[in-house]
């Protein structure tokens, strides 16, 4: 029978290759249509209706670009939606989200040291903030709030605080910056979803009908897609953070998280104004490198350990079987002789300053918890330690790994 370790793994990495994918081209085409939107100029034998063009050169062509303020006078025989990309990086987000952080929750997303969670109530907490961010922002929008744009911006700045801060005071640090990016992205998505695309379709059908479509459609999906313009780019660093421990695991990693999205506004205000005038404010850089410097040094302020993990913390039935399988004593030796310097709550390896990827692999409670991982980075591939890491990590220690493994998935 195929091993199902590694049936998992690859399930796992397939939907975040499909998930980096679509973010790509989600990505990719709201930076193109901003660029486009802002570069448009006015041109004096437009056809009525016609807000700007643009000529532009790719692949060898000319594109000459119209854009309709509020729709064209007849409604055209091609007409391309841009939407699929949003809403499958979404559904392939929240599919790995389940993989990684539900399946995987004992591991990745609980931290019994900051919150006395089920897996279950852990579960709960991480769906549900997903829904609930979207309806507070979109309440927001809806308000006479969304009259004002930068009071607006402000006080989805405070809502991403508060929810960086809430998320680090439950979940382990991977969880919490993957889960503020998750739910950045899910009020994203929410906008192309329940915003964006709702009211083009009112066009559209105004359209056909023969009817003058309302203008007022097209400012609310300007005032959402600005938002997700400005929203992308933190997004992109969270999802991305879960690689690095200086990121996520440190006392202030929900600071650092919160300071991400204020270089968001100023990378993007950059091209947003360059792509609008021709030349950007370079003062933006200047604030953006003295904020990834303030970044750089609340990673390295030493607070309580993040990865003290009570040793008498009770293991699942799960985790049991792995501890209690013949040979666990001899895999542990040789994960304890050669991955336990760096994985450790303190690395003594030079130029570590929190273990990689923040796993710890010190106890025995460590190594039953990290098994699976443990089995397909040193046991079934050559992943870990690095080559020139350590000497004594001989295909025979490798042998002892999966055949601890083995046994232990046969009792």
């Amino acid at each position: 029978m195929y091993d199902f370790a590694v049936i998992w793994d690859w399930i796992a990495f397939s939907v975040r290759w499909l998930h980096v994918i679509t973010a790509m081209a989600w990505i990719g085409a709201s930076f193109f249509f901003i660029a486009l939107d802002l570069g448009l100029r006015k041109a004096a034998n437009a056809p009525e209706g016609v807000h700007g063009e643009e000529w532009q050169v790719h692949g060898g062509g000319f594109y000459h670009i119209q854009k309709y303020m509020v729709a064209p006078e007849n409604m055209p025989e091609h007409l391309i939606w841009h939407k699929w990309q949003s809403y499958i990086t979404w559904v392939s987000g929240a599919a790995l989200l389940m993989i990684v952080y539900w399946v995987g929750g004992e591991i990745f997303l609980l931290d019994p040291t900051k919150a006395d969670l089920t897996l279950w109530q852990g579960i709960l907490i991480s769906g549900g903030s997903l829904t609930i961010g979207w309806i507070a922002y979109d309440f927001m929008c809806k308000s006479k709030l969304g009259e004002h744009s930068t009071l607006l911006m402000l006080l989805l700045f405070v809502l991403l605080v508060v929810m960086s801060w809430g998320y680090n005071q439950i979940f382990t640090g991977r969880a919490a910056l993957l889960h503020l990016g998750a739910f950045t992205a899910s009020i994203m998505t929410g906008n192309v979803f329940f915003q964006i695309m709702p009211n083009q379709r009112i066009v559209v059908a105004d359209l056909k009908a023969g009817r003058k479509p309302d203008a007022k459609y097209g400012k609310i999906a300007k005032l959402r897609s600005t938002h997700n313009n400005y929203l992308t780019l933190p997004v992109v660093f969270l999802m991305l953070a879960n690689h690095y421990p200086l990121a996520f695991g440190t006392e202030y990693s929900w600071i650092i998280a919160s300071l991400i999205f204020l270089t968001g506004v100023t990378i993007r205000h950059y091209f947003n104004t360059m792509h609008a005038t021709g030349k950007g404010p370079h003062w933006t850089w200047a604030v953006t490198v003295i904020l990834m410097i303030v970044i750089a040094w609340l990673s390295t302020v030493r607070g309580p350990d993040t990865y003290e993990i009570a040793e008498s913390r009770t293991l699942t039935p799960y985790e049991q079987q792995f501890a209690s399988a013949e040979g666990f004593d001899a895999a542990y030796d040789v994960v304890l002789g050669n991955c336990s310097m760096c994985h450790a709550r303190e690395p003594a390896w030079e130029g570590l300053h929190w273990p990689p990827k923040g796993v710890v692999l010190e106890t025995k409670s460590d190594v039953a918890r990290n098994a699976e991982q443990i089995y397909l980075h040193a046991g079934l591939s050559n992943a870990m330690p690095p080559p020139n890491a350590i000497a004594t990590m001989t295909p025979e220690n490798r042998g002892k790994i999966v055949s601890w493994i083995q046994a232990a998935r046969i009792n």
